[in-house]
């Protein structure tokens, strides 16, 4: 598996350790899945069937502005 070098300060060393030990996994782990998560983003599953499932009639679309005062255009 290749490898990567990473310079980065003492006080982004401590966060990145915390990060890791929290999740209970490597550095070198935790770091890969930060790399994944921003090159290959993953919605958790089922995000897409949330889609259209809030039934509350609260929820209305706002007032759309008319474009009454808009300027004329030039017509070519």
């Amino acid at each position: 598996m290749p490898q990567i070098s990473l310079y980065i300060d003492e006080a982004t060393l401590r966060k990145v350790e915390g990060a890791a030990s929290r999740q209970h996994v490597s550095i070198s782990k935790w770091v890969a899945d930060q790399i994944r998560s921003k090159v290959e983003p993953v919605y958790p599953k089922g995000y897409e069937d949330l889609y259209g499932v809030i039934s509350d009639e609260t929820f209305e679309r706002p007032a759309q502005p008319q474009f009454t005062g808009d300027s004329p255009r030039e017509s070519f």
